[in-house]
């Protein structure tokens, strides 16, 4: 029994031993580890901030009528170009009555003042003829017969106007809808046939049309307020339409609102930006839009990964190859950055290798 024991201590002792010989062989023929290396390059680092927001036109009105009604003809639709001045609907008005009321009490009583005029002067014009009263008295009941006539005329067109909206006297019609600007035709809200209400000083009034002009475009969006100290007035901006694909169009700041909103958290700084559109460009008005906004540009500067920067009590350096896998630590002084790569001032030169941190390949 004890002769098969140490046998077999033996035999696990001669295996334990053959391992180990057969590891610290392997372990000491391993290949030495070898690090990447990249060399700075020159490029154009650009760094920019994003907005968001629409496009929207400069100038854009919305049409009302001065009256109320049923909208009887629509001589446009949108999409239509039109001019200033151009006829756009034609209201059916609905009489108030209390209006229309009124409206001929008051031509009844510019009629009986006016008869009573007529007389008292067909009267006096006899006594002055005869020479029995002086022309200055005449004269009194002659102006009050033209007072007592324009009253009348006037008692005329105004029942005209809260019947029928129009007017015999200026040929002025208060029923019809005319554009205010020239510009394209965005909407046009109502159908014939659809109730409508005037605009006056206690009621908006409906809509009949909403004219803008898609010459002069902007782009209104909102930025953070951790970025717009850095803008300023006239900064490029480069929009992205979601709806135009591969195309960017050009912009140009021209204001930064002195007031923040308050926005899902977050201080929000409205911005405002024209287009700069070619003359065969088409954008249509609420397309949501991203600017990105240039806050600093280098050309052909000399520059790395931002990621091989390392730092040491906020000094940033790199690892420079100064033989085959030999590295040297050196101090470098940074510029700008776009988030990807980083300009270097000064403590490097293009021909030199920088150690990729954390990135090593074993050769085989």
């Amino acid at each position: 029994m004890k002769k098969v024991l140490l046998g077999l201590f033996i035999v696990v002792f001669l295996g334990l031993s053959a391992w180990l010989g057969y590891y610290f062989y392997k372990k000491s023929n391993t290949d030495p580890v070898v690090y990447k290396t990249e060399a700075p390059f020159e490029t154009e680092i650009v760094k920019k901030t994003v907005a968001t927001g629409s496009i929207v036109p400069r100038k854009e009105v919305q049409v009302k009528s001065q009256v109320s009604g049923i909208v009887e003809e629509l001589y446009v639709e949108a999409g239509e170009v039109v001019k200033q001045g151009q006829l756009l609907a034609k209201i059916k008005i609905v009489p108030n009555m209390v209006s229309v009321n009124n409206a001929e009490t008051q031509l009844q009583t510019a009629k009986l003042n006016f008869d009573e005029a007529k007389r008292e002067l067909a009267r006096y014009e006899q006594l002055y003829e005869q020479k029995v009263i002086p022309e200055q008295e005449y004269r009194k009941y002659k102006a009050d017969y033209n007072l007592k006539q324009e009253a009348l005329k006037a008692a005329e067109s105004n029942l005209q106007l809260v019947r029928e909206g129009t007017s015999r006297k200026r040929s002025q019609s208060t029923n019809l809808v005319y554009s205010t600007i020239d510009g394209m035709l965005l909407d046009v809200p109502v159908k014939v046939g659809t109730s409508i209400i005037e605009r006056n000083n206690f009621n908006e009034g409906t809509t009949i049309a909403t004219v803008a002009d898609m010459r002069s475009l902007i782009f209104e969006g909102k930025i953070d307020e951790s970025e717009v100290g850095k803008l300023k007035e006239n900064m490029d901006l480069l929009l992205t339409i979601g709806a135009i694909e591969n195309r960017v169009f050009n912009a140009k700041l021209e204001y930064i609102a002195p007031k923040g909103v308050l926005e899902e958290g977050s201080i929000k700084f409205p911005i405002r930006a024209q287009v700069l559109l070619d003359e065969r460009d088409f954008i249509r008005a609420g397309y949501s839009a991203n600017a990105d906004i240039v806050l600093d540009k280098r050309d052909k500067v000399l520059a790395i990964k931002e990621s091989m920067l390392k730092f040491e009590k906020d000094q940033p350096y790199v690892e420079v190859e100064t033989a085959p896998q030999v590295f040297e630590k050196r101090e470098v002084k940074t510029g700008l950055s776009d988030g990807i790569n980083i300009e270097i001032i000064s403590g490097l030169e293009k021909k030199e290798k920088i150690k990729v941190p954390d990135a090593n390949i074993a050769t085989i």
